[in-house]
């Protein structure tokens, strides 16, 4: 999916992720071994790279889980699975840069 967003130009692959190509390789790279599982014999995994683009598209419009089954092509009970973990994942690999928690200071003050 991402190489025919890539494909189509700069500007669908910012419409659809809702960031940069390079933002959303630096975010790829951070939680890739987070959100990666091994295939089987059974079946392929989904790989990391979709259940990023899933994630966040899912983040940008709030679609259902049963709408988004059309255009990832997952199922409605594997993004259930899926979505939640990965934004765990975002909120753990972004949390100590991007994210600050308030001091006991800081409410102290108001």
């Amino acid at each position: 999916m991402f190489a025919e967003l890539r494909s189509s130009g700069s500007e669908d692959l910012n419409n659809y992720l809702r960031m940069s190509e390079e933002s959303f390789q630096l975010l790829l790279n951070l939680v890739k071994p987070f959100i990666t599982k091994q295939n089987t014999r059974m079946r392929s995994a989904i790989s990391a790279e979709e259940k990023l683009i899933a994630t966040l598209r899912f983040l940008a419009t709030g679609r259902s889980f049963e709408d988004m089954k059309f255009t990832t092509m997952i199922s409605p009970q594997a993004l259930g699975v899926m979505i939640p973990h990965t934004c765990k994942m975002i909120y753990k690999v972004l949390k100590k840069e991007y994210l600050q928690v308030r001091k006991r200071l800081y409410y102290l003050k108001w």
